[in-house]
């Protein structure tokens, strides 16, 4: 009786084991997807330029306000002047408090334009943001059902601690590499293709290319 228990509670022992066996894992690397698909440098790009393109024009709305300022320093001068008529002076006081106005009207819509354009940026990185992570995502899930996997988990997610989720894992389950040749290809079939014969033809080599209309 007692060699049948030990027979039974090994065999019970041994059936989770060959059941875990049964269970195909893999890893992907979200991190190194992210980074090394095309379409994030072309974000990132994007990014750039909105944002440089915000600072020029707040840069040129600063100009004005520092002009607007070195006019009003100008006046003030001419107003302290003991020359001065009393008519004259009551003249440019008019002048003065007509520009004072203006240059607290011009300090708030910096302040406006400033915080407006900071949230337009972040929305639209946002935006972009969850547009390459669910395209990722995509293409992980299509691996996934075509290998028949049962967990998949990313090796660059970490803990509140910091500690990464995934301490060890092998080579071999990695797909990270799959993932992200078939995004990159995936990105090169949307882009336009190129006239034939454009890269060959010397007038195509000196004629600049006509830039696509932006939407």
């Amino acid at each position: 009786m007692k060699k049948f228990l030990l027979l039974a509670l090994a065999a019970g022992l041994a059936f989770p084991v060959a059941g875990f066996a049964e269970v195909k894992v893999g890893t992907v690397d979200m991190n190194r997807a992210f980074k090394e698909y095309n379409k994030t440098k072309d974000a990132e790009k994007k990014i750039n330029e909105a944002r440089d393109a915000a600072k020029k024009e707040f840069d040129d709305r600063a100009d004005g306000y520092k002009k607007a300022l070195e006019e009003l320093n100008k006046l003030q001068l001419q107003l302290d002047a003991p020359a001065l008529s009393a008519d004259a002076k009551t003249q440019k006081g008019k002048e003065r408090d007509e520009k004072v106005a203006n240059i607290k009207n011009m300090e708030r819509e910096l302040k406006d334009f400033q915080t407006t354009r900071e949230r337009q940026l972040q929305e639209q990185m946002k935006r972009m943001l969850e547009g390459l992570v669910k395209e990722i995502t995509d293409i992980v899930v299509e691996r996934v059902k075509t290998n028949g996997m049962d967990f998949v988990f990313d090796k660059s997610g970490t803990s509140l601690s910091g500690v990464n989720f995934i301490i060890y894992s092998k080579d071999s389950v990695d797909f990270t590499g799959d993932v992200i040749t078939a995004l990159n290809k995936k990105a090169s079939s949307e882009k336009p293709a190129a006239t034939p014969g454009a890269a060959t033809s010397p007038a195509a080599a000196t004629t600049p290319a006509k830039a696509p209309a932006k939407p």
